[in-house]
């Protein structure tokens, strides 16, 4: 799941919307809407934001939460570590090969390290 997709199911569940019914709303197929919330698609585009934003009538502050949720989450991304340290792509390729098992205080503690920086 990304960010993204998280809040959106979020304020789905909050005004009592079936996936399917928001799908309809915006014009979209359910299966794309899902695939979205699960993080099996890639980043939406600014005009689904927005859509999504005024659907729910969300203020200034949470709109530009969701962009930045949407700008945050591409679920397949890459890391160009080139001109970087050996220690940069380490840490990128560990990263990598081990996000898979993190316990998800451990990502949170190593997202809010990275937040700090």
């Amino acid at each position: 799941m990304t960010p993204f997709g998280q809040r959106v199911r979020e304020l789905r569940y909050a005004r009592g919307i079936a996936l399917k019914q928001l799908a309809a709303d915006l014009e979209i197929s359910p299966a794309y809407l899902s695939a979205l919330e699960h993080g099996h698609r890639g980043l939406p585009s600014e005009a689904l934001v927005v859509q999504i934003c005024e659907y729910f009538n969300l203020i200034w502050d949470d709109f530009e939460d969701m962009q930045r949720l949407a700008a945050l989450s591409h679920p397949r991304i890459v890391v160009d570590t080139a001109g970087l340290t050996a220690t940069h792509t380490e840490l990128a390729n560990e990263l990598a090969r081990r996000i898979g098992r993190l316990p998800r205080d451990t990502a949170q503690r190593l997202l809010d390290i990275l937040r700090k920086t």
